[in-house]
């Protein structure tokens, strides 16, 4: 198979291709291929874990190696395609807070809110510059 095809392929199997994928097509193919087999197997292939399990894993896991942020960014879309909620994902990403911190957290949590177009509660009152309701 070609690169062209096989980034065809991956697409359609995927319903993504990260940039990662396209650049080594065409710069190492035989990397891609290889490190395609790997994920495949690991993390594509359903074996004693279903794919929500190990797609909340993979999100968990972007954030706490501080992982790109396109990566997670489809990686959450990834997990809305195969029906996790973004409460369920919001509760993986939580799990980073007592080990992790809030400040990593918080990273992952700003992309889940664009993902999700998660909105917040505005305060009904004035805040003033010091954070105080006047």
């Amino acid at each position: 198979m070609d690169a062209q095809s096989y980034i065809d392929k991956l697409a359609a199997g995927r319903g993504f291709v990260l940039d990662f994928h396209k650049v080594m097509a065409r710069h190492d193919f035989d990397v891609l291929v290889a490190t395609d087999n790997l994920t495949r197997t690991a993390v594509l292939d359903e074996r004693s874990l279903d794919l929500r399990t190990k797609e909340l894993l993979f999100i968990v896991l972007l954030v706490a190696l501080d992982g790109d942020e396109s990566d997670l960014e489809q990686h959450l879309r990834a997990g809305l395609s195969i029906g996790l909620t973004p409460q369920e994902m919001l509760e993986a990403l939580e799990i980073l807070l007592p080990l992790g911190g809030v400040v990593l957290f918080k990273k992952g949590f700003e992309v889940w809110r664009r993902v999700t177009g998660a909105a917040g509660i505005e305060p009904t009152s004035q805040v003033s510059g010091n954070g105080r309701a006047d």
